[in-house]
Protein backbone atom coordinates (compact mmCIF):
# COMPACT_ATOMS: atom_id res chain seq x y z
CA UNK A 1 0.00 0.00 0.00
CA UNK A 2 1.23 3.61 -0.71
CA UNK A 3 1.96 5.85 1.79
CA UNK A 4 -0.49 8.42 2.44
CA UNK A 5 0.45 12.40 0.96
CA UNK A 6 -0.55 15.33 2.30
CA UNK A 7 -3.05 15.57 -0.61
CA UNK A 8 -4.69 11.98 0.80
CA UNK A 9 -5.06 13.00 4.27
CA UNK A 10 -6.63 16.17 3.07
CA UNK A 11 -9.25 14.40 1.40
CA UNK A 12 -9.74 11.94 3.84
CA UNK A 13 -10.88 14.65 6.19
CA UNK A 14 -12.77 16.28 4.16
CA UNK A 15 -14.58 12.63 3.53
CA UNK A 16 -14.90 12.36 7.27
CA UNK A 17 -17.01 15.55 7.65
CA UNK A 18 -18.83 14.93 4.51
CA UNK A 19 -19.18 12.25 2.69
CA UNK A 20 -21.07 13.74 0.52
CA UNK A 21 -18.74 15.77 -1.12
CA UNK A 22 -18.12 15.10 -4.65
CA UNK A 23 -15.01 14.97 -6.36
CA UNK A 24 -15.18 18.37 -8.20
CA UNK A 25 -16.26 20.03 -4.27
CA UNK A 26 -13.30 18.13 -3.37
CA UNK A 27 -11.42 19.19 -6.31
CA UNK A 28 -12.14 22.82 -5.73
CA UNK A 29 -11.20 23.34 -2.20
CA UNK A 30 -7.59 21.86 -2.86
CA UNK A 31 -7.78 24.01 -6.16
CA UNK A 32 -7.01 20.73 -8.41
CA UNK A 33 -8.91 19.35 -10.98
CA UNK A 34 -10.78 16.90 -10.59
CA UNK A 35 -9.22 13.84 -12.30
CA UNK A 36 -6.59 13.32 -10.06
CA UNK A 37 -9.03 13.99 -7.07
CA UNK A 38 -11.52 11.41 -8.64
CA UNK A 39 -8.50 8.78 -9.21
CA UNK A 40 -6.99 9.18 -5.69
CA UNK A 41 -10.79 8.83 -3.82
CA UNK A 42 -10.82 5.42 -5.70
CA UNK A 43 -7.45 4.30 -5.01
CA UNK A 44 -8.35 4.77 -1.41
CA UNK A 45 -11.49 3.19 -2.29
CA UNK A 46 -9.61 0.20 -3.55
CA UNK A 47 -6.62 0.04 -0.75
CA UNK A 48 -9.06 -0.17 1.74
CA UNK A 49 -8.40 2.89 3.68
CA UNK A 50 -11.92 4.15 3.14
CA UNK A 51 -13.98 0.97 3.80
CA UNK A 52 -17.69 2.33 2.99
CA UNK A 53 -19.41 5.64 3.35
CA UNK A 54 -22.48 5.71 5.68
CA UNK A 55 -25.12 8.30 7.09
CA UNK A 56 -25.06 8.76 10.91
CA UNK A 57 -28.02 9.22 12.56
CA UNK A 58 -29.73 11.28 15.16
CA UNK A 59 -30.32 8.66 18.00
CA UNK A 60 -32.70 10.91 19.95
CA UNK A 61 -34.75 11.34 16.69
CA UNK A 62 -34.51 7.48 15.59
CA UNK A 63 -36.14 6.63 19.25
CA UNK A 64 -32.72 5.14 20.43
CA UNK A 65 -31.78 7.79 22.93
CA UNK A 66 -30.75 5.30 26.31
CA UNK A 67 -27.13 4.47 25.63
CA UNK A 68 -25.44 1.77 27.52
CA UNK A 69 -21.88 0.52 28.28
CA UNK A 70 -22.50 -3.57 29.33
CA UNK A 71 -18.99 -5.27 30.10
CA UNK A 72 -19.34 -9.20 29.64
CA UNK A 73 -17.19 -11.51 31.62
CA UNK A 74 -17.17 -14.94 30.47
CA UNK A 75 -17.40 -18.36 32.76
CA UNK A 76 -14.85 -19.90 30.32
CA UNK A 77 -12.66 -18.97 27.83
CA UNK A 78 -11.93 -21.15 25.30
CA UNK A 79 -11.80 -20.69 21.86
CA UNK A 80 -15.26 -22.52 21.18
CA UNK A 81 -17.55 -20.34 23.67
CA UNK A 82 -15.31 -17.32 22.69
CA UNK A 83 -16.35 -17.57 18.90
CA UNK A 84 -20.03 -18.30 19.68
CA UNK A 85 -20.52 -15.43 21.67
CA UNK A 86 -18.48 -13.66 19.10
CA UNK A 87 -21.31 -14.65 16.36
CA UNK A 88 -24.43 -14.61 18.19
CA UNK A 89 -23.81 -10.78 19.09
CA UNK A 90 -23.54 -9.88 15.43
CA UNK A 91 -27.42 -10.64 15.67
CA UNK A 92 -28.28 -8.39 18.28
CA UNK A 93 -29.39 -5.22 16.20
CA UNK A 94 -28.85 -3.10 19.81
CA UNK A 95 -25.26 -3.55 20.37
CA UNK A 96 -23.91 -1.12 18.13
CA UNK A 97 -20.39 -1.78 18.80
CA UNK A 98 -18.68 -5.11 20.47
CA UNK A 99 -15.09 -5.30 21.29
CA UNK A 100 -13.09 -8.36 22.75
CA UNK A 101 -10.75 -6.85 26.01
CA UNK A 102 -7.65 -7.95 27.49
CA UNK A 103 -7.82 -7.00 31.55
CA UNK A 104 -10.44 -7.58 33.86
CA UNK A 105 -13.76 -7.93 31.34
CA UNK A 106 -13.82 -10.11 28.43
CA UNK A 107 -16.11 -8.05 26.48
CA UNK A 108 -17.23 -4.13 26.00
CA UNK A 109 -20.52 -3.70 24.22
CA UNK A 110 -22.20 -0.34 23.11
CA UNK A 111 -25.84 -1.01 23.21
CA UNK A 112 -28.87 1.26 21.95
CA UNK A 113 -32.58 1.00 23.50
CA UNK A 114 -35.79 2.98 23.17
CA UNK A 115 -36.05 3.18 27.20
CA UNK A 116 -34.48 1.82 30.55
CA UNK A 117 -37.51 -0.29 30.53
CA UNK A 118 -36.18 -1.27 26.59
CA UNK A 119 -32.59 -2.36 27.96
CA UNK A 120 -34.33 -4.57 30.59
CA UNK A 121 -36.67 -6.21 28.12
CA UNK A 122 -33.57 -6.71 25.61
CA UNK A 123 -30.71 -8.02 28.38
CA UNK A 124 -34.03 -10.66 29.79
CA UNK A 125 -35.17 -11.74 26.58
CA UNK A 126 -31.58 -11.90 24.24
CA UNK A 127 -28.21 -11.30 25.81
CA UNK A 128 -29.52 -13.35 28.79
CA UNK A 129 -29.81 -16.18 26.10
CA UNK A 130 -26.27 -16.11 25.63
CA UNK A 131 -24.60 -19.08 26.86
CA UNK A 132 -21.32 -18.56 29.05
CA UNK A 133 -22.21 -15.23 30.37
CA UNK A 134 -20.63 -15.14 33.54
CA UNK A 135 -21.00 -11.54 34.60
CA UNK A 136 -23.34 -8.61 33.30
CA UNK A 137 -22.16 -4.93 34.27
CA UNK A 138 -24.10 -2.19 32.60
CA UNK A 139 -23.33 1.75 32.86
CA UNK A 140 -25.80 4.15 31.73
CA UNK A 141 -24.44 7.33 29.48
CA UNK A 142 -25.88 10.43 31.36
CA UNK A 143 -24.17 12.70 28.58
CA UNK A 144 -22.83 12.37 25.48
CA UNK A 145 -19.24 14.54 25.65
CA UNK A 146 -17.47 13.52 22.39
CA UNK A 147 -18.87 11.53 19.62
CA UNK A 148 -17.06 11.19 16.54
CA UNK A 149 -16.41 8.30 13.44
CA UNK A 150 -13.47 10.38 12.15
CA UNK A 151 -10.16 9.80 12.57
CA UNK A 152 -7.34 11.86 13.37
CA UNK A 153 -4.89 11.95 10.20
Amino acid sequence: MEQLDQIDRTILRILQKDSKKTAKEIAKILNLTISPVYDRIRRLEKQGVIQKYVAILDKKLIDRSVTTICQVSMRYHNEAFIEKFEEQIQALDEVQECYHMAGQVDFILKIHTKSLEGYHEFVKTKLSKIENIGVLNSAFVLKEIKHTSAFYI
